[in-house]
């Protein structure tokens, strides 16, 4: 009867623990979403604000290779990412394709101005940088216009920042909730130990003594929740890579380094101070609390 009861009490145990083990990974499966999403939010703004072009259109009696210096001289520019050479004949042919018809032929001559599309680096783009950027490139004697989408870029860099800020204020909610959970999930664990807590106590084991298998328990568990969070994480990264490709770009594996570390850092760390404060609490009840 004793082994029966004894073999009852162990399962009931392990399910215990595997229901924590895989309540803290689900927890710290949102908040490895949740730090992948502020991670690639920063990198997608930029990658953004690095694709908004300036044209600029060149004067028509500039030559080639004086447009190819000022080219040059662009490049080293702290403000420019990149620049593209766009010919009067590249600019005639894309702009055939837009239409479906050869206006050159229809016209007899090529219309077009020979130009450069200026990409600009992220801290720069936006429309006080940009036009601070177009009022030097206007002294410039080869340059005849600077075009640019101003409403877009007004409504991109507020849209953008408008986000960032719903996505901190989810991440905050979010991280209270989830100690919250986590330390409940292991609250609720540790309750089930409670007798075996105040049986070690009352035959002279120290606190200490005590404490300390659990704790070992409780950073077990959460190295363990944050190993089946991450395979979770790159499961779902593979499958969001197939169905959407475009997102290769946010690919980055550093960034996915520093987020697993972290998904396990907080798992750990939250499992041992959870653990630590539910211990003590049972350690500092009196026997009749125990059955309240």
């Amino acid at each position: 009867m004793e082994e029966f009861e004894s073999s009852a009490s162990a399962r009931k145990t392990k399910t215990i623990y595997i229901s924590t083990v895989f309540g803290i990974a689900m927890v710290l499966l949102m908040i490895g979403l949740l730090g992948l999403i502020l991670v690639k939010a920063n990198k997608l703004s930029r990658y953004v604000k690095e694709n908004i072009v300036l044209n600029i259109f060149m004067d028509d009696a500039a030559h080639e290779t004086d447009v190819l210096q000022f080219q040059k001289q662009l490049d080293g520019n702290v403000m420019v990412k990149q620049t593209q050479y766009v010919s009067k004949e590249l600019a005639a042919r894309n702009l055939q394709k837009d239409l479906g018809e050869d206006f050159v032929k229809f016209l007899g001559y090529n219309p077009l101005s020979q130009s450069l599309d200026v990409y600009l680096k992220a801290d720069y783009a936006n429309n006080a940088g940009i036009e601070k950027f177009k009022a030097e490139l206007m002294k410039n004697p080869l340059v005849k216009e600077v075009k640019y989408q101003q409403s877009l870029v007004d409504q991109m860099n507020q849209n953008l920042t408008n986000i960032i800020l719903v996505i901190l204020a989810f991440a905050g909610i979010f991280v209270v909730l989830s100690v919250a959970l986590i330390n409940n999930t292991i609250r609720l664990a540790i309750y089930s130990q409670r007798f075996l807590i105040k049986s070690m106590q009352l035959v002279g084991a120290t606190k200490g003594f005590i404490r300390k298998p659990f704790l070992l328990y409780g950073i077990w568990h959460g190295l363990l929740g944050g190993l089946i969070a991450i395979v979770i994480l790159i499961g779902t990264l593979y499958i969001a890579y197939q169905q959407i490709p475009d997102l290769v770009i946010l690919r980055d594996y550093t960034e996915f380094g520093v987020v697993f570390l972290g998904i396990i850092g907080i798992g750990m760390f939250m499992s041992a101070v959870s653990t630590y404060l539910a211990v003590n609490k049972f350690l500092r009840l009196k026997i009749y609390d125990l059955y309240r």
